[in-house]
C-alpha cells in the first residue's frame, strides 16, 4: 500500500445544493467556521458592510448577493480532511452546478422548512441519482415558522424518490423552537434565540417521560415529541448505512444554520457516514483511488478569476494518488506529456500555492488554453480516459450582436472563452459562419452574467435578442445530410462549437413530427464529448 494512504482516507469531498434562498451559502460558512477556516461567518445579506459570504468572488455575485459559480473550499476538521464544492443555487443556474456534481462523491441537500422541496432542488437531484451520490437533508430555519414534519419527509419521499431517515427530530419550530431531540442518543439539544454567533449548545441527557422535560421544553411540547417519536419509531425507514451510500436512503437532520444551530451536530455525523474517495470509471474499468498512481479530471474551466492577472485555472479532481508540484504528467485528450504549473487551492478568491495534493481534492492549475471539460490527466506512462461528462441541453435561447462591429475580435475571444468554461453554449447557423452567434443556457440568469462579463472583462456591450426555442437535440448519425432533413417550420438546423449538428426546437411535438418524416435520424438529449 502507498504511504499516503491515510491522507485520503482523511478526505471528504461533498457538493452542497439547494433551492434559492434555502440558506446553503449560511450552511457552508458556519461549516467552514467549525473547520476554523474562517474566524468570522459573514452573512450574503450584510451588503451595506463589504462583508460578503466567502464563496461569493464574482463581482456580478457581490451584487445580488448570490452564487453564480461554483467554487471550491477545503478545510480541516477533527481527522478529516474536508472539501466542499459549493454550487450555484439560485433559480437560473447553469451546467456549472451540474458538472461540480461529477467532482463529489456525496451531497448535502439544503431544504427550507417552510418551503419544502423546490423546483431547483429537483433538478439537481436527478443528477445525483443519475450517478448513484449519497444525499443528505438538512431542514434548515426551524427557528422560523415551518411546515408539518411528517409532510416535508412525506414530500421528499414522494417528489424525489428517495427514503428517508431523521437522525434528530424538531421540538416545535418557530418562536416555539426549543432545539432536537437525537433518536439514538435519546440527548435533547435545546435552542436559545440569543445564541446567535456562538459555537456552544446546551445537550441535555433526558428520557421521554421524565418530568424533567416538562420544565425544559414545556408540558405541551414534551406530549407532542413523545406522540411524533412513537409515531416515526413505527413508520419511518429504519437507518442503514448501506442504502446510505448507494443513494437510496437520505439522513435527515434539523436546525438553524444562521444561528448555528444543529451544524456541528450533522457535520460529525455526516463524516461518520461518509465514504473516502470513491472508485472512478475509466475506459480501463474502474480506478481505485488508493492503489492507482495520480489521476484526474478536469469539470470546471474559469476564466478571469483575478482581474490582476487576466488568467485562466482549470478545476480538477484528483480521482487516484498523490499530486506533487512539478511533476509530469500525460494530457490524454491533447496527447502530450507536460507539467501542470502554478497548482493551487482555493478559498473562493483566495489561492495558495501548493506543493501536494491527494485523491479527492480539487486542485486549481493555470490553463494556457489546451484544457476542455471532461479532459482527464494521469501518470506518463498511462493512457487510459475517464468517462466523460455530457453536456446538457439548454433551456432558454438568445441571439447576439455586439454594439460596436469593430471590437469583432475581443467579442469572438471573449464570448469563446465563456463558453469553454461551460457557462454557456453557443451555436451557429449550419451554413454560415460566426455571423450569426445564438447563445443557450440552462437558466436564464447567465444571459445577464454573460452581458455582464463581457463589458467588464473584454469591454464588449452586447444585444441579446430573446428566441422562442425551447428544445435542443443533437443528431447522433455520423454523415447524415442535414441540408436534407424534412423539418417542421419552427425547426432551426445549427452547429455547436465542436461542429456536431444539432436541432432546435420551439414545440416539443416538433421533434417527434421530424422523427417521423425522417426514419433514420436518431437525436439526443445530451451532447457528444
Amino acid at each position: 500500500m502507498a504511504d499516503y494512504t491515510k491522507e485520503i482516507e482523511k478526505r471528504r469531498t461533498f457538493a452542497i445544493i439547494s433551492h434559492p434562498d434555502a440558506g446553503k451559502t449560511t450552511l457552508t460558512e458556519k461549516l467552514l467556521l467549525y473547520g476554523g477556516a474562517i474566524n468570522l461567518a459573514g452573512s450574503v445579506k450584510a451588503k451595506k458592510t463589504a462583508k460578503h459570504a466567502v464563496s461569493d468572488w464574482m463581482e456580478i455575485e457581490k451584487q445580488r448577493g448570490i452564487s453564480v459559480t461554483s467554487s471550491v473550499m477545503q478545510f480541516n476538521y477533527g481527522d478529516y480532511c474536508i472539501n466542499i464544492l459549493d454550487t450555484p443555487g439560485h433559480q437560473d443556474f447553469s451546467e456549472d452546478t451540474y458538472r461540480t456534481l461529477m467532482a463529489a462523491d456525496s451531497a448535502v441537500m439544503v431544504i427550507d422548512a417552510s418551503k419544502g422541496v423546490e423546483a431547483q432542488t429537483k433538478k439537481l437531484f436527478k443528477v445525483c441519482v443519475m450517478r448513484n451520490i449519497p444525499i443528505f437533508t438538512f431542514i434548515n430555519k426551524m427557528d422560523r415558522e415551518a411546515r408539518d414534519t411528517f409532510e416535508l419527509l412525506d414530500e421528499i419521499e414522494t417528489v424525489l424518490g428517495i427514503q428517508t431517515c431523521p437522525i434528530n427530530w424538531p421540538i416545535g419550530s418557530g418562536k416555539n423552537f426549543k432545539g432536537v431531540y437525537d433518536r439514538e442518543t435519546k440527548h435533547i439539544s435545546r435552542f436559545f434565540a440569543a445564541n446567535n454567533g456562538q459555537k456552544t449548545v446546551d445537550t441535555i441527557e433526558v428520557e421521554l417521560g421524565d418530568e424533567e422535560l416538562d420544565t425544559l421544553i414545556g408540558k405541551e411540547n414534551h406530549a407532542i415529541l413523545a406522540d411524533e417519536i412513537e409515531l416515526l419509531d413505527g413508520a419511518s425507514s429504519e437507518f442503514d448505512l448501506g442504502l446510505v451510500r448507494e443513494g437510496k436512503l437520505s439522513p435527515v437532520f434539523f436546525g438553524s444554520a444562521l444561528t448555528n444551530f444543529g451544524v456541528e451536530t450533522f457535520l460529525k455525523h455526516f463524516l461518520n457516514m461518509t465514504t473516502t474517495p470513491l472508485s472512478r470509471r475509466s475506459n480501463e474499468g474502474l480506478i481505485d483511488p488508493v492503489k492507482n498512481e495520480f489521476s484526474a479530471f478536469v469539470f470546471k474551466i474559469q476564466a478571469n478569476m483575478n482581474k490582476a492577472h487576466r488568467d485562466r485555472v482549470a478545476f480538477m479532481r484528483i480521482c487516484s494518488g498523490k499530486f506533487e508540484a512539478g511533476m509530469e504528467v500525460n494530457h490524454i485528450q491533447g496527447g502530450k506529456k507536460m507539467r501542470l504549473s502554478q497548482p493551487q487551492q482555493l478559498m473562493a478568491q483566495e489561492r495558495k500555492i501548493i506543493e501536494e495534493a491527494y485523491a479527492g481534492d480539487i486542485i486549481g492549475v493555470f490553463d494556457p488554453g489546451i484544457f476542455s471539460i471532461g479532459d482527464t490527466i494521469c501518470m506518463p506512462d498511462q493512457k487510459f480516459a475517464y468517462e466523460g461528462i455530457p453536456t446538457f441541453s439548454p433551456e432558454h435561447f438568445a441571439k447576439v450582436r455586439q454594439v460596436d462591429t469593430m471590437k469583432r475580435k475581443q467579442f469572438l475571444k471573449g464570448i469563446t472563452q465563456i463558453a469553454q468554461e461551460g457557462a454557456i453554449q453557443i451555436f451557429q447557423e449550419f451554413n454560415t459562419g460566426m455571423e450569426e452567434i445564438i447563445v443557450g443556457v440552462v437558466g436564464v440568469l447567465q444571459f445577464d452574467v454573460l452581458k455582464f462579463r463581457l463589458e467588464s472583462e473584454y469591454g464588449v456591450e452586447i444585444r441579446l435578442e430573446n428566441l422562442a426555442f425551447e428544445h435542443i437535440r443533437w443528431i447522433e448519425n455520423k454523415g447524415i445530410d442535414v441540408s436534407k432533413l424534412s423539418v417542421t417550420s419552427d425547426t432551426k438546423k445549427v452547429r455547436d462549437m465542436k461542429g456536431n449538428p444539432l436541432l432546435l426546437f420551439v414545440h416539443s411535438w416538433s421533434i417527434q413530427t421530424v422523427l417521423d418524416r425522417n426514419k433514420e435520424l436518431k437525436l439526443s438529449e445530451f451532447g457528444r464529448e
